[in-house]
């Protein structure tokens, strides 16, 4: 696993430990990206499932300021802490052991507007439509901001959920992403 593009192109990234977490590869990676950016000049994101914090990472090197890492494993965020540093993105990070629904409770009470959310949990445990309808009503996203879901490639996630419309989705093997925004 590895930074792709950007500015710590080729970076080697470690791996979570064990089996609780899935990386996401390097080939889906690259199409995420390209179907979101592929570059940033700007922006503030959450990789609300980090694992090892390989998509919140690659958004740095592509471009954003500033990245919220949330996994609630601590193998995960010893991990993300290791990758971060490894990287130099310790100032332009913050990192949480916590819940998904938790964290996002957290940050609608911090008032923080989001150009990227990153949402991939495990698979077995699907509540995409719930963390979707928790971003839209705590209005985490900037107006032109977007939700990126990785999902098992069997489930069909909804083309609506509260103010988010579903702009693109891709099958990649076994893997499907959709991209969501706010309907105007």
């Amino acid at each position: 696993m590895r930074v792709i593009s950007g500015s710590k192109k080729g970076k080697i990234l470690k791996s979570v430990p064990g089996n609780q977490t899935r990386p996401t590869t390097d080939k889906v990676k690259e199409a995420i990206f390209n179907m979101i950016g592929p570059y940033f000049t700007t922006g503030t994101g959450l990789d609300l499932f980090a694992g090892s914090g390989g998509l919140g990472i690659e958004g740095l090197s592509r471009g954003l300021e500033k990245v919220i890492f949330v996994d609630r494993d601590m193998n995960a965020f010893q991990t993300i802490k290791t990758n971060i540093s490894e990287c130099g993105f310790e100032q332009q990070s913050e990192l949480y052991r916590n819940d998904s629904e938790r964290a996002l409770k957290a940050i609608i009470k911090r008032d923080i507007k989001l150009d990227v959310i990153f949402l991939d949990p495990p698979y077995k445990k699907q509540k995409l439509v719930s963390l979707l309808q928790s971003i839209s009503d705590g209005k985490l996203l900037t107006e032109s901001g977007f939700v990126v879901c990785e999902c098992s490639s069997d489930i069909q996630l909804p083309n609506v959920v509260g103010e988010l419309v579903k702009t693109k989705e891709a099958v990649y093997g076994i893997i499907g992403i959709s991209i969501y925004s706010m309907g105007n």
